[in-house]
């Protein structure tokens, strides 16, 4: 692994390498107002929420004096959110429909990056299909992952709850666990997950959302926020975004020091998985999808599924505030 860099050498490597400006103070931060709060607690979960974990420089450019990374299990990633325990996460678009379905004061706010989760399966499967009366390991029903193979079931015409087994592993055992030991026939996984069967040769992959279509065509994770801090903070919401989307931009255009950084700071010691992963993730395309188009996909699909309740009109009505990010493009645009 390349030689560890101290934050100076970071910051200094930020502006020479292609990333000339990210640093600066915004010209619109006068004009924006004060900051109406130097806290911010963003979530700590999977290897894919790296623009969040590269921001934290950035967050300090914005004026934020204490930036907190809160240990957040995936399947509790909207629970947190909406509960306040952070203020801000990463997390499936799919996740966070059906906490917006339910009631839960969580608000989207952007789409970050197109896809990180891959389906694998043992010999003999070869589709989406192929998993009807077979055994699929999730940690629990309603988890982002069972949420989201759900709907990819539902749209190859399988009924998710009668025609798959699921086997619901609960936090302790990971389905990943079960799969390598032979005792169940597939799940679906996330960095630094996949990454880790190639390289032990387990199982093959019969999806990846990052180019399986329709899939591959919108978010996969979006930003959430607390409704109550986007309410109180609005000055703060527009400049974590900022931060995040640039840091998103860096982790496109220079994955091996965002993935150095990611190990410096202790978010993995793996950092030939953090480069796999920075490497694959496409971060680049916050610009050109439509956060709201992902919604109303994602939405329909949980619908029809019978997943979620409320009409895609009323998920988008409900938990969704697009000014930030209609503002941020308009700013950093080029």
């Amino acid at each position: 692994m390349p030689m560890m860099q101290t934050r100076r050498r970071f910051l200094t490597t930020l502006s020479l390498a292609g990333a000339a400006g990210l640093l600066r103070t915004p010209p619109s931060l006068a004009a924006e107002g004060p900051l109406e709060t130097t806290t911010v607690r963003l979530a700590k979960r999977g290897l894919c929420n790296a623009p969040e974990y590269v921001a934290e420089e950035l967050l300090r450019a914005e004026g934020f004096a204490e930036i907190r990374y809160i240990d957040t299990p995936g399947a509790a990633t909207a629970e947190a959110v909406a509960q306040g325990k952070v203020d801000f996460s990463l997390g499936y678009a799919s996740y966070f429909v059906a906490a917006i379905d339910a009631g839960e004061p969580v608000v989207l706010l952007a789409g970050i990056h197109v896809g990180c989760f891959e389906l694998f399966a043992r010999e003999g499967i070869r589709g989406v299909a192929d998993l009807k009366g077979k055994n699929v390991g999730v940690e629990g029903l309603g988890t982002s992952p069972h949420v989201f193979l759900a709907a990819i079931a539902a749209h190859v015409g399988l009924d998710p709850t009668t025609d798959i087994r699921w086997v619901i592993t609960g936090p302790q055992v990971k389905p990943m666990e079960l799969f390598a030991d032979g005792r169940i026939d597939a799940f679906l996984g996330f960095p630094p997950e996949a990454q880790d069967l190639r390289a032990r040769k387990i199982g093959h992959v019969i999806f990846n959302s990052s180019v399986d279509r329709p899939w591959s065509q919108y978010f996969c994770c979006m930003q959430a926020g607390s409704r109550e801090f986007v309410r109180k903070y609005p000055v703060a919401t527009e400049r974590v975004l900022r931060a995040v989307l640039k840091a998103a931009g860096l982790c496109a255009t220079e994955p091996a020091r965002a993935a150095q950084r990611i190990v410096e700071r202790g978010f993995t010691d793996r950092y030939n998985y953090a480069l796999q992963v920075l490497s694959e993730v496409p971060y680049d395309k916050w610009r050109e999808y439509d956060a709201e188009d992902t919604i109303r996909f994602y939405a329909l699909r949980m619908h029809e599924a019978g997943m979620i309740k409320a009409t895609p009109q009323k998920i988008i009505a409900d938990g969704t505030d697009w000014r930030f990010l209609n503002e941020l493009k308009r700013e950093l645009k080029g």
